[in-house]
């Protein structure tokens, strides 16, 4: 018989290069005051919606994003390596708009099918959404039935959605524009390997939008 885990997928909080718009991919860059208080907003939200089970990126923006939520909830978080953002290659630190200053054609490539046509040095986004999708898989079978918080990052997030939904790599950009900061996406998994989206962006707290 199919079980369901249920999935609360967040972007980890606010850090000087996403305040930026510059891509943080596999550089481990540190939560702004801003990035801390929308951590402390998850943590408030998790003492009022409990879960069974924390799991985040090994990234530090990601691991102190989780921790106010551990501490409300007594929970020990869980590394899963496969969540750590894509690497961006030559475009970590910087912006697309510096990009295209010096590459005006790989630039628009990119913004044409950013899965077929990844910024020089970087990862596949086709290996990245595989890995993602396989670590979120894991993470289901290890929580069967159960509610399980997964702070993860707004590029592999967003390939993993359409990689479990059917969705066209090549459109992540598109029909997934932003995960909002500590927002909450709700994903069903269910042991026969389908998913389901319930919601998507949702504030932890109101203000915070």
């Amino acid at each position: 018989m199919s079980t369901t885990t249920t999935l609360l997928l967040v972007r980890h909080g606010q850090t000087v290069w996403h305040a930026e718009n510059r891509y943080a991919g596999v550089s481990d860059i540190a939560l702004t005051d801003t990035g801390r208080a929308q951590a402390e907003a998850l943590g408030r939200w998790a003492a009022v919606h409990p879960v069974d089970a924390i799991w985040t990126s090994p990234l530090s923006r990601a691991v102190a994003t989780a921790d106010p939520a551990c501490r409300a909830l007594g929970l020990t978080p869980l590394r899963e390596p496969g969540l750590r953002e894509c690497d961006f290659g030559v475009l970590e630190g910087r912006t697309l708009a510096e990009f295209a200053a010096e590459d005006r054609a790989a630039a628009e490539a990119f913004r044409t099918d950013p899965a077929a046509n990844p910024f020089p040095e970087a990862e596949d986004p086709t290996a990245a959404a595989a890995r993602g999708t396989a670590a979120l898989r894991r993470i289901a079978a290890a929580h069967p039935s159960e509610r399980v918080l997964v702070v993860a990052h707004n590029t592999l997030l967003r390939l993993v959605l359409c990689s479990l939904l059917s969705i066209s790599l090549s459109e992540y950009r598109r029909v997934f524009p932003k995960l909002h900061n500590t927002a909450l996406t709700e994903l069903r998994m269910n042991t026969d390997g389908s998913a389901a989206l319930i919601s998507l962006n949702v504030p932890c707290e109101p203000e915070l939008t």
